[in-house]
């Protein structure tokens, strides 16, 4: 696991985790440990609740649809405050290899199905979402959450 957190901009953290189920158990921690640092879980808000789900429904896509053996999987996390527009955001992504294997949000479920729900919820908790190609054949999936106010300190 390679990690780092950019000094020039403190609300930034990216990781490289290994493209198995341990990895994205990491992955899930280290997002819950970040977001606690960046103080966003303060007053344990919707945000933080939905940011920890997505991740861990991102990382779960990751290793299932994404995975190439002996590659791994990337989480980024940043927090970015717009003073021309007065916001603040919270934007998850992860990357992994397989760039042929889009995420698609399903037309319908099935009640019955034991699995295909994920990018329903992702669509659901995220204010924005969607996928941008990554060099050589991998892709990002990105989401952002707009933070409230209290929030966003």
């Amino acid at each position: 696991m390679k990690s780092e957190t950019s000094l020039d901009n403190p609300r930034r953290h990216t990781s490289v985790l290994a493209a198995s189920p341990k990895g994205a158990a990491i992955g899930r921690r280290i997002a819950r440990r970040q977001l606690t640092a960046w103080g966003l879980n303060f007053s344990h808000t919707e945000p933080y609740y939905a940011a920890l789900l997505i991740v861990a429904e991102l990382a779960a896509n990751a290793i299932t649809h994404g995975r190439v053996p002996g590659r791994g999987f990337e989480l980024h996390l940043s927090v970015t405050t717009s003073a021309r527009r007065g916001t603040t955001t919270l934007r998850i992504e992860v990357s992994d290899c397989r760039g042929d294997r889009l995420p698609v949000l399903p037309a319908r479920l099935n009640p019955n199905s034991q699995s295909g729900r994920g990018l329903t919820l992702v669509n659901a908790l995220a204010d924005r979402w969607g996928t941008i190609p990554r060099h050589p054949n991998g892709k990002t999936i990105w989401t952002e959450l707009d933070l409230p106010a209290a929030d966003a300190s």
